[in-house]
C-alpha cells in the first residue's frame, strides 16, 4: 500500500482551516497529521467543532520548529496576514510543500504587497510563489513548492473576466465588480461589524474602492488583458453564512455577442472541472454551489449598450479558500485535480 503524504494545517481553528481538516480528512490521497492553534493548544479538534465529533481524533498543537516541521510532508497556513512569512520560511527551507491561505505570497511584485499590507519579511520568497489561480497557472503551480492561494472575492472576478480580458473581447477599462458576500469570509474571531444584530436583516458596502483585494485582481487582470487594468470594486456584507456573488459589469469590444462571449468561457474551461459557464438566460446564486469546490457564471449581453453584465457565484470558504487550496495540492501533487472536492450541491 503506497504510504499517504502527511497533512498539517497550521491555524486550523478558523473558518477556512475547519473547511481543509474537514475536507483534507477525506482526501484519499494524503492524511491530517498535524493541526495547530495558539488559542486551542491541548484540546481535541472536535471539541473546538463537536460536528467533527468521530471523524476528527487530533488534538490541536502549538507550532514549534524544527518539531512540527517533520510531523508533515505539505503545509496549509490557515493564517492571519503577515504570520505566514515567518512559519513559511523554515518550512520552505526544510524542502515542504506550502500553500498559503493569506495575502503574504499573491503578488508578484513586492512593492504592491507593501502597499496595501505591511513590509514583507521574506522577499526572496515572494519572489518564487506562485499565484494558485488553479484554471489559469496549472503549470506554474505544478512544479512549485509554495502556493499563494487567491483571495475569495478575487476567484469570484477573475475567472469569469481573464479569459475575456485575454481574448479582447472585452474592454479593459471601466470594468464594475459588484461582490456580495456571506459573513464567514470576515473570519472566525468576533467582532461587532460581524456581530448578530449587526448584520442581521442588513445589507451594506463597505470598503468601496479600498479592499485590499482589488490589487490583487488588478495585477491578475492585468498579467491577461496585457495592459494596465484597474476595476472598481465594491463589496458588500449579505446576512448569509457562506457564498459570495460577484456581478461583473464589462464594456464589449466591437462586433460582440453574447454567444461569442459564453463560447470563449465556455472553450476556455472546458477541461476545467469546477468552473460552470451556464447556459444563455440562467444565472448563478449562492446556494447552488454552497459547499462546493465549483464557480458558476452566467452571461447578459446588452446589445443596445454594447455592454455585458456577468454573474459568477463561489461558496467563499470552499473555491474561495480551502477547496482551491487542496485544488493546488492536487496540481502540485500530481493527484486527481478533484480528489477530495469532488462534492456535489445540495438541490435544496
Amino acid at each position: 500500500m503506497t504510504k499517504k503524504n502527511r497533512i498539517a494545517v497550521i491555524g486550523a481553528s478558523g473558518y477556512a482551516g475547519a473547511e481543509l481538516v474537514r475536507l483534507i480528512a477525506g482526501h484519499p490521497q494524503v492524511s491530517l497529521n498535524l493541526l495547530t492553534s495558539r488559542q486551542y493548544a491541548g484540546k481535541s479538534y472536535a471539541a473546538v467543532f463537536p460536528s467533527l465529533i468521530g471523524c476528527i481524533d487530533l488534538q490541536c498543537e502549538l507550532f514549534s520548529s524544527p518539531e512540527s516541521i517533520q510531523k508533515a510532508d505539505i503545509f496549509f497556513l490557515a493564517l492571519p496576514h503577515k504570520a505566514s512569512m515567518s512559519v513559511a520560511a523554515p518550512l520552505i527551507n526544510a524542502g515542504k510543500k506550502v500553500i498559503d491561505l493569506s495575502a503574504d505570497f499573491r503578488f508578484n511584485h513586492l512593492d504592491q504587497y507593501e502597499t496595501y499590507y505591511q513590509p514583507h519579511e521574506e522577499p526572496e520568497l515572494l519572489k518564487q510563489s506562485v499565484y494558485g489561480l488553479c484554471e489559469f497557472y496549472k503549470d506554474q503551480i505544478s512544479s512549485a513548492q509554495l502556493i499563494g492561494n487567491p483571495g475569495c472575492y478575487p476567484t469570484s472576478i477573475l475567472l469569469p473576466l481573464m479569459p475575456l480580458l485575454k481574448e479582447q473581447l472585452i474592454e479593459p477599462i471601466g470594468i464594475i465588480a459588484d461582490s456580495k458576500s456571506g459573513v464567514s469570509g470576515a473570519g472566525r474571531s468576533p467582532s461587532l461589524g460581524t456581530h448578530y444584530c449587526e448584520v442581521n436583516e442588513g445589507f451594506k458596502a463597505y470598503k468601496i474602492a479600498e479592499h485590499r483585494h482589488a490589487p490583487e485582481m488588478n495585477e491578475n487582470l492585468s498579467i491577461a488583458a496585457g495592459t494596465d487594468v484597474h476595476i472598481l470594486f465594491v463589496p458588500h456584507l449579505v446576512p448569509m453564512t457562506r457564498g459570495i456573488v460577484s456581478t461583473l459589469y464589462v464594456r464589449c469590444c466591437p462586433n460582440i455577442d453574447e454567444m461569442k462571449i459564453i463560447d470563449c468561457l465556455s472553450s476556455t474551461y472546458e477541461n476545467s472541472p469546477f468552473i460552470r459557464v451556464l447556459p444563455k438566460g440562467l444565472f448563478p446564486d449562492a446556494s447552488h454551489v454552497r459547499g462546493t469546490n465549483y464557480c458558476d457564471i452566467g452571461v447578459k449581453y446588452l446589445a443596445d449598450q454594447n455592454s455585458c453584465v456577468i454573474v459568477s457565484a463561489i461558496d467563499n470558504l470552499i473555491k474561495g479558500a480551502a477547496g482551491q487550496a487542496i485544488q493546488n495540492m492536487n496540481i502540485m501533487m500530481g493527484f486527481s485535480e478533484t480528489d477530495g472536492i469532488d462534492m456535489i450541491p445540495f438541490p435544496v
